[in-house]
């Protein structure tokens, strides 16, 4: 490591969580007209209620906070951005460095079960042939990557900071691997750095330029997949237009009221996960206080939704003409119950893909919903591509 990267650790003030208990009991809470028992008109009155008593009364923030620390944590500065990250390396004959990368309403922590079995598979009963050196950064404007004061910042740029993160670790040449808004900024790494990029693998198909899939490049076996991603963009991506169009305006409720922003994620968390509507199948109450705190300790709902603000069409021009846009080996496995899938013929046009795989368990959410689905993926995927 370089001078440039400096040893983290969190450390709250009790001051900060002495302000959200207090904040929590002063709740003004919305009345819900009719039956919202389904959450059809969103997140159910009783569930918050009954969330918010137990945020009270037995959530422990120092347990979690502990628990993060037990990860080597650092933090940098790249090009004026603060850059937060988990360096874990590998324990193998020869390890691969891989940069993982979360989504929104994500955070690094989401990351933190496949972390282990990733960086020290005989731990976890795999050979260790298949060790990854891991960096787990907090996207710019995310959580410990704050404050974010630099315009502009999506995953196009994102992926340059990760080439300079990696550069700076000692890593020339990397694997990328992301979700949700971590596949584009893996597919970007995949798409204009492939000359550094070992291989690319995605839980998303992230499509960071144009083309993208239309319907006839659904197989009728797949056209499932595209009346639900159809139906995500019709009646579930709101909040996406809101961020992507006001999202200061939305921040000054999120950043004054911790259930107000809880709320905002958790209504995510259960859409978009395989949880048949019970949320608590995948998500503990902890795991959902947690993602939370994290966002609200930090003061990164702003900046983290500014990145839908600012992935705009004039943005996202690619760097080169060749086909497949995305030139670095790539894999694909997709979770059924994700709320976004996209046909395998498009991806087979958009990128170099090696390898394709459909989960039938999990959802949006893999390294939460199946950590375990998620890493056999990626040891089978980089054991071929290793050096």
């Amino acid at each position: 490591m370089t001078s440039d990267i400096q040893p983290f650790r969190i450390a709250i003030n009790d001051a900060d969580l002495a302000d959200v208990r207090d904040r929590l009991r002063r709740t003004r809470w919305p009345r819900e007209i009719g039956d919202n028992a389904d959450w059809q008109a969103g997140v159910s009155l009783a569930f918050m209620r009954e969330l918010t008593d137990y945020w009270i009364e037995r959530y422990d923030w120092r347990a979690q906070e502990t628990a993060m620390n037990a990860f080597p944590q650092f933090r940098t500065m790249i090009d004026d951005v603060p850059v937060h990250f988990i360096h874990v390396k590998g324990k193998g004959p020869n390890p691969t460095p891989i940069v993982i990368n979360h989504g929104w309403p994500w955070t690094f922590w989401d990351m933190r079960r496949i972390i282990g079995p990733l960086s020290d598979p005989a731990a976890y009963g795999g050979d260790p042939a298949d060790a990854f050196d891991v960096v787990a950064p907090s996207l710019p404007g995310f959580a410990f990557s704050s404050p974010l004061e630099t315009e502009g910042m999506f995953f196009n740029p994102t992926a340059d900071l990760w080439v300079t993160l990696m550069a700076r670790l000692g890593y020339p040449r990397f694997a990328a691997q992301g979700g949700d808004i971590g596949s584009f900024v893996a597919a970007r790494l995949g798409h204009k750095y492939a000359d550094r990029v070992i291989g690319v693998h995605l839980h998303l198909a992230g499509a960071v330029m144009p083309p993208y899939p239309t319907p006839e490049d659904y197989a009728p076996e797949e056209r499932a997949w595209g009346a639900k991603f159809a139906a995500f963009m019709t009646q579930g991506n709101g909040y996406m237009q809101i961020q992507r169009t006001r999202p200061q305006t939305i921040a000054f409720a999120m950043h004054d009221s911790p259930v107000g922003l809880a709320a905002w994620m958790i209504d995510k968390r259960r859409a978009w996960s395989d949880c048949d509507g019970d949320v608590e199948r995948v998500f503990s109450k902890d795991d959902l206080i947690t993602n939370a705190m994290l966002y609200w300790l930090t003061d990164t709902y702003a900046s983290s939704a500014r990145h839908y603000y600012e992935t705009k069409p004039e943005h996202m021009a690619p760097t080169h003409d060749r086909q497949p846009p995305v030139e670095a080996p790539t894999a694909l496995l997709q979770f059924e119950g994700d709320v976004w899938l996209q046909p395998r013929k498009w991806a087979e046009r958009y990128y170099n893909l090696k390898r394709w795989n459909v989960a039938t368990r999990g959802g949006h959410f893999a390294p939460m919903e199946q950590p375990d689905l998620l890493v056999d993926d990626i040891r089978a995927f980089f054991r071929d591509l290793r050096r």
